[in-house]
This record gives C-alpha cells, structure tokens and sequence, in this order.
C-alpha cells in the first residue's frame, strides 16, 4: 500500500492550492496509464514518446479516477484547474520532469538502499550476483531489471528494463514494506534520459562497460556514453564503482576523482582500486586472486567466461563498498549461482553442450564466443539473429564476429517484428567474407535442432541473442519461444 497524502502535501514543492477541500483530498496511487485506473487513483497526465497522455483525461475520468495531474500548456497554464465531470483537473509546468520527484513524495521507501547498475552489457548479471551475496549474507536484497522486479525467488515480469519513474518509486516502496534493505537496480540509458530514475538516492553507481548499442535513439555513441555517465554526475549517487578495462570506464576515471576502480589487471598505481593479480578459468568455474584497496585474497565462483569474472569483480567490489566483511563475502562466493539465460549451460550425456545467453550486441556476442573458446575441445558453433526496427548497422558486424570466433555459424530470427525476416538475415550476410559457408534457418527451434544433429560430443554451441525472454515479436503477434525450453527439450532434459 502506497503512504496516504493530500494533494497540498503531495504537490508543495510547485504549486500551493487555495480550495481548502481541494487542497485536503487524499493521494494514494499515481498512474500514468488511464486503462490501469481504479477508483479513487490519481492519473498523472504528461506528453509521451508515442502518445500524450493528456489525450486520455477524459477516460481516466470515465474510470473514476478522484482527480488529473497534466502538465501544464499554453491553453492550460500552471496552476490552472479545470473541473471535467466534477473531477478536477490541475495543471503543473514541466510535470513530465518532476515525476521521479512527484512519486517519490507519494510512495517512500526508506531503509531501502539503492545500487544502480549501468553499462551496455553485464547490467542483469552484476545486479543479481549482488543481490544473491547480499542474501546468502542473511540480508534481504531485492532486484529491478531486464528478468523482472522483486526478490529472486518471485520475480514479478517487467515490460522495460528500467521502468516509469512511477513505477520505479511503486515498486522500492513496496519492496521495502516487504523487508527489503537493499535493491540492484538496472539503469538503462533510456531510463537516465528521459529521467526515470532522477529522483532516487543512489548507495552505489556502478558501470560495466560501453560497447554499441541504442545508436537508433542515441544517434552516436558519445552521446550514449554521456547518457550512462549522466548517472554519476546528475543523479544523486553517493560512491561510483567503474571496471577500468573498459576504454570508456578508464576514461571517466578522470571525470569521477573519487571512484573506486575495478580491472582484471594489476594496478598497483591506482590508490582507489580493487584489481585481479591473476584469474583462473575451469570447468567449475573462476578463480581470481585480487588485491587492492581492501587488501588481498580469492575469489571463487562457478561461473563461465572473462567477462563474468568482471561482473564478480565489480560486484565484489561494490558490497566492499557498501561496507560488507571481505572474509564474509569470500565464504559465501562459491554458493553463488549463474544468471538465468546469462552462459547459462545445458548439457546431456553424448551430445553437445548447449550455452543460453542473452548477447545481442556485437560486443557481447564477441564476448560470449571467447568466453567459450576457453572450455571448448570441440567446434564452437553461434547460433543467433538480429533484432527489427532496431539498429540495422549491427547486423552485418555481428555476422563478422561470429565467422572469427566461431567455427560454425547459424542465421536465425531474433524478434524481426514489423521487418521482412529475410531482409535482416540479407543485412547479416553482407557481413561475411564467405557467406556461402553459414547455414540459415528462420525458425530458432529448427536451427539449434540442425546444430545438435551435426555437433559432435566435444561442442559447444551458444544460442545467442533471447536469454531468459520466452517470446518472439513478429509482425503481427507475440509468440511464444524459449531457447532454455527448446535447449532442454532437444537435449532430452525437458519433457
């Protein structure tokens, strides 16, 4: 349950009402969508990307919401009330920047303390490795992100990454009332832009690493850069913990004084730093010696690929922030277990191992068919496809990265929406150098059945691209598919 206010509680910081029982009405829930509203919420109407939720005061009111908070217009200034079926409409300038802040009056979540996590790649599992220590510590920690909001035994789905600042303010209180002392909050950086996150306290900001992605509502990658630094220098983020391998990450260092610097290299110079003297890759996981700021010691964790060994550093390194016992945070490390649909292994006796994973950027593609090579004895295979109505410029990069580091290449769909499935594969294409040697198969469930029937015992193959999702967007419809399912179903562990 949201905390009750007035509407002269909840709005004080921008407008004083004058009607004394205008003024007293009781607030208990925001919404910025009309078709959510129940009686006696309170719609919150502002200008959109795709449509203007001012067009839908009318319905909200219809649904009985008890009175409109729009942003302001030149027909309707700030501080103007309009009455429409005697439900009152009040007008506020700029309200779609002051949502975060509107929120976070109506819905408080103290003794909740924020880690937000940002970066291309690494957001999901850096969030949820935090979250799991914190637990097996005997905290209670929570998780907001691309596989859902809550604790990680109930996951509740979310449409984005980073959802409305409504939402955001919502769910922290409602995690808080259910005994939460911490929660790993993905940042994306639309979330940062358009200012969902701006109101929130931040314990910890930590980057992963910038790597291309979002260039369709970014433009460059300056620009998106700037947006994921925007979390550090205009949002209210008390420590910053940067992994230093990544070119941009080093950067910054210079921008952020008083950060905390991560790397899976020695770096003695750095006086604030925890950083890998030496990392360790097996079959059963990582092992990483590291020193630094908070002295020395290893690190284990059953977990595949350099980069995972970054996002347990980073983590490690933001609960050493936060103020965690080392030693305590050593023991428990081993118990630490992989990510749903992150390099997440599947594997029966006389077949080839199958990898989930959710790359679906050049980067991460790269990253996960390095990662591989290193417990691979076998052929490597990708299999994997790129997104429609998304950046098309990646496509034929990401062809050429599977042709390098993979021995076996499968084309195949991957959300191809509103566009010709046939057309992406195209963009692909133009991206080998011998296009005539990779196979092509539309329907996912097809192609890894093609990969299982020619891999041999010693492969490994990556299905890259859907992760934990448990759906392809098509044209017209939203079907649902799972690569874990179809792993499972192929490799006869799921009936």
């Amino acid at each position: 349950m949201a905390s009750e206010m007035t509407l002269a509680q909840l709005i004080a910081p921008w407008l004083t009402i004058d009607d004394s029982s205008l003024a007293q009405t009781q607030i208990t829930s925001l919404e910025l969508d009309s078709r959510k509203i129940q009686t006696g919420d309170t719609f919150v109407a502002v200008p959109g990307h795709a449509v203007d939720g001012r067009d839908f005061i009318s319905k909200a009111i219809e649904q009985n919401a008890n009175l409109v908070l729009a942003q302001a217009c030149e027909l309707s200034p700030h501080a103007s009330i309009t009455y429409q079926d005697s439900t009152p409409v009040i007008y506020i300038d700029s309200l779609e920047q002051r949502l975060s802040e509107l929120a976070g009056r109506l819905y408080q979540s103290q003794g909740n303390r924020i880690i937000g996590v940002t970066g291309t790649n690494g957001k999901t599992t850096i969030s949820q490795l935090i979250t799991q220590w914190i637990d097996l510590l005997g905290k209670r920690a929570a998780v907001m992100g691309t596989t859902g909001n809550g604790f990680l035994f109930d996951l509740k789905q979310a449409a984005n990454t980073t959802g409305s600042p409504i939402e955001i303010q919502k769910t922290l209180s409602e995690l808080a009332q259910q005994g939460a002392e911490y929660t790993a909050l993905e940042v994306s950086s639309h979330g940062l832009v358009q200012g969902r996150v701006k109101a929130l306290n931040f314990e910890i900001g930590a980057f992963s690493n910038l790597s291309r992605d979002h260039l369709d509502y970014h433009g460059t990658m300056e620009d998106y850069g700037e947006a994921k630094f925007s979390l550090f220098s205009q949002h209210n983020c008390k420590r910053a913990v940067i992994n230093v391998d990544d070119e941009v990450g080093e950067k910054w260092l210079s921008r952020l004084p008083d950060a905390l610097a991560v790397s899976l290299t020695p770096k003695p110079s750095l006086t604030r730093a925890v950083f890998a003297q030496s990392v360790r890759y097996s079959e059963s996981g990582i092992e990483l010696s590291f020193d630094g700021q908070y002295g020395e010691g290893v690190l284990s964790a059953p977990l595949i690929g350099e980069f995972n060994a970054s996002n347990l550093l980073l983590s490690f390194a933001c609960l050493l922030s936060l103020g965690f016992d080392k030693q305590a945070l050593l023991d428990v490390a081993p118990q630490l277990t992989p990510v749903i649909g992150r390099m997440e292994l599947f594997s029966s006796q006389g077949k080839a191992k199958v990898v989930v994973d959710y790359a679906h950027t050049p980067d991460a593609l790269e990253k996960a068919l390095m990662a591989l090579r290193v417990h691979c004895q076998g052929k490597l295979w990708a299999i994997f496809g790129c997104g429609g109505d998304r950046d098309t410029g990646k496509r034929p990069m990401m062809a050429a990265i599977a042709e390098q580091y993979a021995d076996e290449s499968i084309l195949t769909d991957d959300n191809p929406r509103s566009e010709s499935p046939q057309a992406i594969v195209e963009d692909m294409l133009k991206g080998l150098t011998q296009p005539e040697k990779a196979h092509v198969e539309h329907s996912r469930y097809e192609a890894i059945s093609y990969a299982l029937s020619k891999a041999g015992e010693q492969d490994i193959i990556l299905l890259a691209g859907k992760g934990h999702e448990d759906y392809q967007v098509m044209a017209n419809e939203t079907v649902h598919y799972s690569d874990r399912e179809s792993a499972q179903q192929l490799l006869g562990i799921l009936s």
